[in-house]
């Protein structure tokens, strides 16, 4: 065993799972770019005041949960914990905004690190695929996003999930709302840390998962009835559009979600089989996050989806998905001629899109077709001095188990033809 170990509430991925996560990532991103979404990849670590300023001083990601580094040169670091404020932040580096094509429709895959209590669901790094469509305020843009996660998920066969649906109102409706908020929390019987809380940002209280809080919130305000009627209108107008696609969701009046750039749609795809981290992704309208971290109004919406949560999800459904073969052919050399002769033909399988490996290290037989067989490959050749002499090498069907010579000049093109 090595002297090292992955640092607490890490994960490495390792192969055979680490083709389930690939399949999750690509199946989450297929509908994004189908969709007119880019990729877009920024750094692992950024300026700390970006998150301060976008992901809000209150929250427990900012306050308790970030990574932070100093640079020899004496900068503030960060390593980031989501992936929307640095998205935000490289599309107005760029000017994408300035291209003259709105919304900028951006798609991301990567690592976010948090620092806190490791459990199962619940990691100090993870893995996320996110989208963003900024610059437009449209709720079919809501409804689209909403509807291609919905899309990825059932694509991986999930069936278990739920969304949940709210919205926050805007810079009209809320801060009245706020005030009526903050005045019922003031009389509740609450920690001095979430009193401070109360003034800074009420709506995360709502967020707080402890019961003896959640039971007294019972008779709070509730958002809906502060809302603009401009505010309505949007939320009706996306509930009617995912209505209108066959997607069913919840309207969730307590989904505050836990960070505080949100306005208006706010949304998270839950889990039921994860028990307390049920949370498999969610996102939502963040209309002011670009002046808040020095760029021009451009409106936005974006969610990230968890690829670690949703392999579990997949667990707790009894979901295999059907991944494909990382080798559909093994060659097996017997002797030093036979290894140059079918290096050359893996190699040209390989040219030829063929999925090919090879028994390397001078095996005997016995070993070699034990590593084939392990390999989950379809066919494997096997070839010595007599076959070579012969001008053929031995293909033989994993499967059935029939086995036949095929000329040597002739195996590329038929195992093309084979495997289709």
């Amino acid at each position: 065993m090595s002297t090292f170990q992955a640092p607490k509430g890490t994960y490495d991925l390792t192969p055979p799972d680490s083709a389930k996560f690939l399949a999750v990532r690509e199946a989450i991103a297929a509908p994004l770019r189908d969709s007119g979404y880019g990729y877009i990849e920024t750094p692992g670590f950024e300026d700390v005041e970006l998150f301060a300023r976008g992901v809000g001083e209150s929250t427990d990601i900012v306050t308790k949960e970030m990574y932070t580094l100093t640079t020899k040169g004496g900068a503030e670091l960060a390593l980031r914990p989501e992936g929307t404020a640095s998205v935000l932040r490289a599309a107005l580096e760029a000017n994408l905004h300035k291209a003259g094509n709105l919304p900028v429709k951006l798609w991301y895959s990567g690592s976010y690190y948090r620092y806190e209590r490791p459990q199962k669901g619940r990691y100090r790094h993870f893995s996320q695929v996110g989208a963003e469509a900024i610059g437009t305020e449209d709720p079919v843009l809501d409804a689209e996003l909403i509807i291609l996660a919905d899309q990825a998920y059932r694509s991986l066969g999930l069936r278990g999930f739920r969304i949940l649906l709210n919205s926050l109102g805007d810079k009209e409706c809320r801060p009245v709302y706020r005030d009526a908020l903050q005045t019922f929390l003031r009389d509740l019987d609450l920690d001095d840390e979430t009193r401070r809380r109360i003034e800074i940002n009420p709506l995360r209280v709502l967020d707080d998962k402890r019961a003896d809080v959640q039971k007294q919130l019972t008779d709070a305000p509730k958002l809906r009835d502060y809302l603009c009627d401009a505010c309505k209108a949007y939320h009706e107008e996306v509930r009617a559009l995912l209505t209108a696609a066959g997607v069913a969701y919840e309207d969730d009046e307590k989904l505050v979600r836990g960070l505080d750039y949100y306005t208006r749609t706010t949304f998270e795809f839950v889990h039921d089989g994860l028990g307390s981290q049920s949370a498999v992704g969610g996102g939502g309208r963040y209309d002011g996050l670009s002046e808040m971290i020095g760029g021009p109004a451009l409106p936005s919406v974006g969610w990230a989806l968890g690829v670690d949560r949703t392999v579990l999800a997949l667990e707790a459904e009894g979901i295999e998905l059907d991944l494909p073969a990382t080798t559909s052919v093994y060659a097996v050399p017997l002797g030093e001629e036979a290894r140059r002769a079918l290096f050359g033909v893996v190699t040209e399988l390989r040219r030829s899109g063929v999925a090919a490996d090879f028994a390397f290290g001078g095996r005997g037989l016995k070993g070699a077709m034990k590593s084939a067989n392990r390999s989950g490959a379809r066919y494997t050749l096997v070839a010595g001095e007599r076959d070579l002499a012969e001008g053929v090498v031995q293909l033989k069907d994993m499967e059935s188990g029939g086995q036949s010579a095929v000329p040597l000049a002739e195996v590329v093109a038929e195992l093309t033809t084979r495997l289709g």
